[in-house]
């Protein structure tokens, strides 16, 4: 795309993840993740129905009188946002790339963030990490963010969600919440979504187009892996192999979210096109 057209589409984005994030997200998400704990506020005289275990001992013994700390909740959280880049994400059949779907989704992820004064960040990653940009807050940043994932180079190589994980917790060492953005059509090392949902709290989203799930019937045709380069004929026409190709594609996403379930992380199937705003409302609701 040239520049013109990226900063069109960006601002197309933010335009329709705006109106969405204001609408009933932004509030949702801010009742769902409320911070890493408390700090200490000030300190005051007690008062009649304060807990007993906020009492500061040192001032109340020096003044003679009870005096209890204050304390607030610490608001300012991190969110980091992780993009498959790989070949296969940059594909669809509605009208929509499984790219801008995602860039979609992350900036009306990012919007609610940034409304909430938290930091986000963004982790493009295939068969290796290929891009980090750190947490920032504000506006411009989650614009730059919905940039870069619209104009990465998506690489023909097998992603590693595990690699990516890894780096993340190399380098982020505070909880943070982390949405995770892949079509998963490779493996992975479950183990570190275990260790990684240990630390912070996770979401997956598949992200597909239909025709991932379900092939037509076209005849004989020369199906091509965009990520291996391989290739291989298949005769589409034959309703044995569809259902076969339809099953095992549904056997995949049990496998998913039984992983994601028994690493005690969240997990969304998500279709392009879908109402994303709903699955996100939903997901902040059960927080």
């Amino acid at each position: 795309m040239e520049i013109k057209d990226i900063v069109k589409k960006v601002k197309q984005i933010e335009i329709r993840t705006r109106k969405k994030t204001e609408a009933s997200l932004m509030g949702q998400y801010h009742s769902a993740f409320k911070g890493q704990g408390m700090t200490f506020s000030e300190v005051r005289p007690y008062q009649f129905g304060d807990e007993i275990r906020r009492i500061d001992w040192n001032k109340t013994a020096r003044f003679r009188e009870p005096f209890v700390k204050v304390m607030e909740e610490e608001r300012e959280l991190t969110m980091m946002i992780l993009v498959d880049i790989s070949a296969s994400m940059d594909y669809g059949t509605k009208g929509q790339l499984k790219r801008e779907y995602v860039a979609e989704i992350a900036a009306s992820l990012g919007f609610s963030a940034a409304g909430n004064n938290d930091k986000v960040g963004l982790i493009l990653f295939a068969d290796k990490v290929y891009k980090v940009i750190p947490p920032q807050k504000g506006r411009k940043h989650i614009l730059s963010i919905i940039s870069n994932i619209l104009t990465a180079d998506y690489v023909p190589a097998v992603s590693r969600i595990d690699k990516a994980m890894e780096y993340m917790m190399g380098i982020f060492k505070r909880k943070s919440l982390v949405f995770l953005f892949s079509d998963f059509e490779d493996t992975y090392d479950s183990k570190m979504l275990r260790v990684a949902s240990k630390k912070h709290q996770l979401l997956g989203l598949r992200i597909y187009d239909e025709k991932d799930n379900e092939i037509p019937d076209v005849g004989y045709v020369l199906l091509h892996d965009a990520e291996t380069g391989k290739e291989v004929w298949a005769n589409t026409s034959s309703a044995r192999w569809r259902y076969t190709f339809a099953e095992a594609q549904k056997q995949k996403v049990r496998a998913l979210e039984e992983d994601f379930a028994t690493s005690s992380a969240s997990f969304m199937n998500v279709s392009t096109g879908a109402d994303y705003s709903k699955l996100l409302y939903n997901y902040f609701q059960k927080k």
